[in-house]
């Protein structure tokens, strides 16, 4: 820290220090990252000394580099300590970041996609959602913005068109169209942290996540229509071993799975593979309503998860042990391959049907739709 800093700057990365430190602390505790408490700021104490400052922001700095961006992404979307106002206080931390790494860019990429979805009125229509919208709504962060659009940021608007054009998951996620995405951003180098260039990744990763959901809920509505088909033609069980799940899967089960599964994305937004099974359990469907002609390969067996760690109350903190982070629950519900061929229903057992699944009005979560756990958040 300069040692010409004014009392009102220490004061002020003091406040924004106080403000992260709870978040980052609890964040360490979830994922079970090795950290040490920060004893001023675990003490609450209102005016510390220039040291405290130093070692203060000193504390910061290492927890940024052991935080990775997908358990960033998966906490923030679940932490009930992280409100509007907290992003704020988290990107402005970010953007202050001398350092223009690539684990910088894309924390940015990601909090300002989630910050911005979560200001964005429920019903905004897409086509309102142009370079000026998105950069007045992060002028809080940013500051005002001046929109002449470099030409290599145009790319971004040819991706999302592909994107627009895809009829399922599948299609968007072995197009190759989100490593165009992510290769754009690759691409911009440090340009990336151009203000104008912040502002259009942001319109980029939210207009992409609407095109997520829309995809989501169409293949979710065709598994669910083709659930009833085959429960009309009497087939009570279905292989679905594609999707990791058993031989001889219950039809009633499948579909309670795929009604849940909606939530369940919101927590998973930082693993491919519940995208994957999704993906894969239409293909299963489509086939054995005879819409495919080759029969899906089976995956193998799903690992068991890890039991996730118990949190403490944060007067209880203590330093954590490096470790995994907690498990998945799409893991959890990933039964062991069976053996058994597909059986006819009771004609006599009733049918229920399932309605369709329509976009929740205000779901703001970031999803990740590829298999890296760590990749960009355009995608």
């Amino acid at each position: 820290m300069n040692p010409s800093t004014s009392v009102q700057d220490l004061a002020a990365k003091w406040i924004a220090a106080r403000r992260l430190y709870p978040i980052y602390f609890e964040l360490a505790r979830e994922f079970v990252i090795d950290v040490q408490p920060c004893p001023d700021l675990e003490a609450g104490v209102e005016a510390p000394g220039r040291d405290a400052v130093e070692h203060a922001s000193r504390w910061l700095s290492d927890m940024d580099a052991k935080i990775q961006v997908h358990q960033l992404r998966q906490f923030l979307q679940t932490s009930a300590l992280v409100d509007q106002e907290s992003l704020v206080q988290l990107l402005k931390h970010h953007l202050g970041n001398a350092a223009k790494s690539d684990a910088v860019r894309d924390k940015i990429d990601f909090l300002l996609v989630q910050y911005f979805s979560q200001i964005a009125p429920s019903q905004v229509n897409e086509a309102e959602v142009d370079m000026g919208f998105v950069a007045n709504a992060l002028e809080p962060v940013l500051g005002p913005v001046d929109l002449k659009m470099p030409v290599w940021l145009n790319a971004l608007d040819r991706v999302r068109e592909s994107a627009r054009r895809c009829t399922s998951l599948d299609e968007l996620l072995h197009g190759g169209i989100l490593a165009q995405g992510r290769k754009a951003k690759l691409q911009a180098g440090d340009l990336f942290f151009l203000p104008v260039a912040l502002v259009a990744f942001t319109r980029f990763g939210y207009l992409m996540r609407r095109v997520f959901f829309r995809l989501m809920h169409a293949d979710l509505n065709v598994i669910l229509d083709g659930l009833n088909e085959l429960e009309n033609k009497g087939i009570q069980t279905l292989d679905c071993r594609r999707a990791q799940f058993s031989a001889d899967e219950p039809i009633s089960r499948l579909r309670m799975i795929c009604q849940s599964w909606k939530v369940m994305f919101q927590a998973e937004y930082s693993s491919g593979q519940p995208l994957r099974m999704l993906v894969d359990l239409r293909a299963s469907v489509e086939y054995a309503l005879g819409r495919r002609t080759a029969q899906p390969a089976a995956a193998k067996p799903a690992t068991a998860p890890t039991p996730a760690p118990v949190s403490k109350p944060l007067s209880q903190r203590t330093p954590v042990p490096i470790g995994k982070p907690m498990a998945k629950a799409a893991a959890a519900s990933v039964p062991a391959a069976g053996s058994s061929i597909a059986k006819p229903a009771n004609p006599k057992t009733p049918v229920k049907a399932a309605g369709k699944l329509t976009p929740a009005k205000n779901e703001a979560p970031e999803f990740e739709v590829s298999s890296d756990s760590g990749s960009s958040s355009e995608s």
